[in-house]
């Protein structure tokens, strides 16, 4: 079961403002990605659902991060179906991202209090998700909506936390864009944390960039 409750789960988010996004059917390869990022100071990973058997590595990957990286908060994103939720959520995922608004994942991860967040694209979509208990909504594909966006949600509901996926990079440029307008957290997958054309990852960038991201927010907060 999740190690942290969702209340818990939505302070982190807000609290470093980046969630990082990556899947490798390698468990080495993903225990070293978990590492770097939280050496560079992140503090959430959502683990994408995009293989086959990519339950299997999320269980391992969970288990190491238990084991080794003491407030380390992993969850699934990439989730489909209330199956799928509730197959994670019994691996111990802390929190479930949707690409879209499914009522049937609602409904699965509430009633384990555990933390979802939905891919919206509309305020009713958005306005729906928070009358199903829905803390932070999932604006996707961000770079089709951009922060002006996020302005116009702002205005009728204030109240309204969002964390935009695609269209984020780990620039100050684009972060100021995004959290200027007033976003709890931003996700960030391929352009933090990418491969060489040979497959191979620089953890030692990966780290470094995660640390110029949570600097940068933490300076833009101020």
């Amino acid at each position: 079961m999740a190690q942290f409750t969702r209340i818990q789960v939505a302070q982190v988010m807000k609290e470093t403002g980046i969630v990082p996004l990556f899947y490798h059917k390698d468990i080495e390869v993903s225990k070293k990605v978990l590492k770097a990022c939280y050496d560079g100071g992140a503090r959430l990973l959502e683990f994408t659902s995009r293989g086959d058997f990519a339950f299997e590595i999320f269980a391992d990957l969970n288990k190491y991060a238990i084991a080794e990286l003491p407030g380390m908060i992993l969850g699934v994103g990439s989730v489909t179906d209330a199956a799928a939720a509730s197959l994670y959520m019994q691996l111990g995922a802390n929190f479930i991202v949707t690409p879209v608004l499914r009522e049937d994942i609602a409904i699965a991860c509430n009633r384990r209090k555990v933390l979802w967040s939905p891919g919206c694209g509309t305020l009713t979509e958005i306005a729906r998700a928070e009358e199903l208990g829905c803390e932070i909504v999932k604006l996707f594909p961000g770079d089709i909506y951009g922060p002006q966006f996020v302005n116009g949600i702002k205005g009728p509901q204030p109240w309204t936390s969002i964390m935009p996926t695609g269209g984020v990079s780990p620039t100050l440029e684009s972060l100021k864009s995004w959290f200027d307008t007033g976003v709890t957290c931003v996700g960030l997958g391929s352009k933090l944390i990418s491969a060489d054309s040979q497959g191979n990852f620089d953890f030692a960038k990966i780290q470094s960039l995660t640390q110029e991201c949570v600097t940068i927010i933490k300076n833009l907060r101020k």
